[in-house]
């Protein structure tokens, strides 16, 4: 299913190409630009972190944040937002309609899993149901894909669009579903609740290992009238994930920073985790990767093949930043 919403976006590009709207050089010669960031969560907490880095350097930097990551494609298409960061497929989908967008790092690794009832097979789901968030999410193109390779005859479960990953969570608590993809700390959140009552069906960061679902990206005239700027962000984002790696107490420190609302004992055990995953690694897009998160876009319908990495990134920050 193409993404019939962006086919605005190449008049769009043409608007952006005569400058970018949503920055401007002071008289210091400091940046006033903007951000977005949609839902703010544990995974963005880096990237409010280098922000920060950003804004001791002299520069201001507007954080906007937005309940999808289609507006904040729209906005970089148009050049209202230099930078965001969120699902990797619309960004594709814009970037096909010829939007100024590039991916410049990764947001956070494969993090999704599916969780059911009992450790189940494939063909034990079918006709069972299967909640989602919705047809077009990352989580359902995995979900269907891992169908189409693993289940026989045919079979598949039924598919019940409901919510987010936490309220997926509390259905399958609930006995509403049989089994859901869920990111990991709704999983860290299922066990803390429910014990050993749920088991991991399949984990996609091992099957699908080189699909990177949440990147970073940035407005294509942005990146070229201040390159020094976006290296300044991508080499402190590098640095952040670095800084989790070495100690996953630093993104406790973040959380409680950033977003102090968030349950200390579940963010622990999510930072943990997460470490232990490799998820984050802000330098770890490669071409490889890239085309292979491109090749199962393509495979789900939301993008047509024959796109490559090259059309889609700019991996000089992240090499720069090494």
């Amino acid at each position: 299913m193409r993404l019939k919403r962006f086919a605005a976006l190449a008049a769009m590009s043409a608007l952006a190409a005569c400058g970018v709207r949503g920055s401007e050089t002071n008289p210091d010669g400091t940046l006033t630009f903007s951000v977005a960031i949609t839902e703010p969560d544990i995974t963005t907490v880096p990237i409010l972190a280098a922000l920060d880095v950003v804004r001791q350097a002299g520069h201001k930097v507007e954080v906007v944040e937005l309940a999808e990551p289609e507006l904040a494609i729209g906005g970089l298409a148009e050049g209202r937002y230099a930078i965001s960061a969120e699902a990797t497929s619309p960004a594709l989908s814009a970037i096909e309609q010829d939007a100024p967008i590039r991916i410049i790092a990764d947001a956070i690794g494969n993090q999704w899993a599916i969780y059911g009832r009992s450790r189940v097979a494939c063909d034990d789901l079918n006709g069972r149901p299967f909640g989602i968030f919705s047809q077009g999410a990352v989580a359902t193109a995995m979900t269907e894909e891992w169908v189409r390779t693993q289940c026989t005859g045919g079979r598949k479960p039924e598919y019940l669009t409901i919510g987010g990953s936490d309220v997926r969570a509390q259905a399958l608590v609930a006995g509403q579903i049989d089994a859901t993809a869920l990111e990991l700390a709704d999983v860290v959140a299922l066990e803390r609740s429910a014990g050993s009552a749920f088991a991991q069906v399949v984990d996609f960061g091992k099957s699908l290992p080189d699909l990177r679902p949440q990147t970073v990206y940035a407005n294509a005239g942005f990146l070229a009238e201040h390159r020094d700027v976006a290296q300044l962000f991508v080499s402190a984002l590098v640095r952040e994930h670095a800084k989790i790696n070495a100690d996953p107490r630093h993104l406790v420190r973040l959380v409680a920073a950033y977003l102090p609302e968030e349950e200390s004992d579940d963010v622990a055990a999510v930072a943990v985790r997460s470490v232990e995953a490799g998820l984050f690694d802000a330098a770890g897009l490669t071409e490889r990767n890239v085309q292979a998160t491109i090749d199962f876009f393509a495979r789900a319908g939301v993008i047509a093949p024959g796109m490559t990495a090259k059309d889609a990134t700019d991996l000089s920050f992240i090499r720069a930043a090494a």
